[in-house]
């Protein structure tokens, strides 16, 4: 067996990576990454791992021992994946959590693209600039976690998070103080505020008739609001914002093209053009 490869003789030179998660099933990213690895001339074989809810680091376990190279981590398996991480990117050391991991030698290198893949599609395809704005990220789960420095680094008037759990979004909060000024508000304070850009981190709105817990005075005229949950129609969320008085609004297949274009960077070297990926992804289907 090669050891740097984790490949017995005569194996086809074929990388292994896959997503993690639970549930996964409805994972876009195999597509994605097929894509990438088209456009891009890399051989790599990429598919789906279904890891119970207790056995994350044992599933991670079996897809090293079958040679298994790099790895999306999706909910609920974030921060488990930043503990597991021998060593860890500057980005992901400030979220707590990892949605990337790269094998390295006998252990696991951890990134967090969230954040960079969200503000790629804010700016770059979605025209939306975040200097100067007043910024809310509802959530303080993986997601959010990942968002926040990005969104920092981008110059906003003010970044506020807020969370139904009341002590998770100050925890956060001051997790990153060293670098940024992130303002927790605690989800009644919400209606004594208007933002410019709502970003929903949260599942809240992934169940149709499920009641969202924020005020609907959140939208300051000309607000845009983003959902990280992504779909073929428009998101309960992103439904209710315009209902509010969102004036544009866009749900999260950008950022999932974005980061995941971010986590085959890692992985292979080459940032792949995401233009045509997304364009693909959005089509109609059947």
């Amino acid at each position: 067996m090669d050891v740097h490869q984790g490949r017995c003789a005569g194996e086809p030179l074929t990388d292994h990576y896959a997503v993690i998660g639970n549930p996964v099933a409805q994972s876009k990213s195999p597509g994605i990454h097929a894509a990438f690895a088209r456009a891009t001339g890399h051989a790599m074989e990429y598919r789906t791992i279904l890891a119970p809810r207790d056995a994350f680091a044992a599933s991670v376990a079996r897809f090293a021992g079958v040679g298994g190279q790099g790895l999306n981590v999706t909910v609920p398996f974030k921060v488990e994946a930043f503990a597991l991480a021998r060593t860890r990117s500057a980005r992901a050391e400030s979220a707590g959590a990892c949605n990337t991991l790269k094998r390295e030698g006998d252990g696991w290198h951890g990134d967090n693209t969230d954040g960079a893949g969200l503000l790629r599609d804010l700016t770059s395809n979605l025209g939306v600039a975040v200097a100067g704005r007043d910024v809310l990220v509802l959530g303080a789960g993986g997601a959010a976690r990942g968002m926040l420095l990005p969104l920092a680094h981008a110059g906003p008037r003010s970044l506020s998070i807020a969370n139904r759990t009341a002590a998770v979004a100050p925890a956060l909060a001051d997790g990153i103080a060293v670098h940024a000024r992130v303002d927790a508000l605690p989800i009644d304070a919400l209606s004594q505020r208007r933002f410019d850009i709502v970003i929903n981190a949260t599942s809240a709105g992934m169940l149709e008739d499920t009641p969202l817990p924020w005020p609907t005075t959140l939208f300051r005229p000309g607000a845009f609001a983003y959902d990280v949950v992504y779909g073929d129609a428009p998101t309960l969320f992103i439904r209710w914002a315009r209902a509010a008085g969102a004036a544009r609004s866009a749900d999260g297949l950008g950022m999932l093209v974005e980061q995941a274009a971010e986590s085959f960077a890692l992985w292979r070297g080459v940032r792949p053009d995401t233009a045509a990926v997304y364009a693909a992804m959005r089509e109609p289907q059947g």
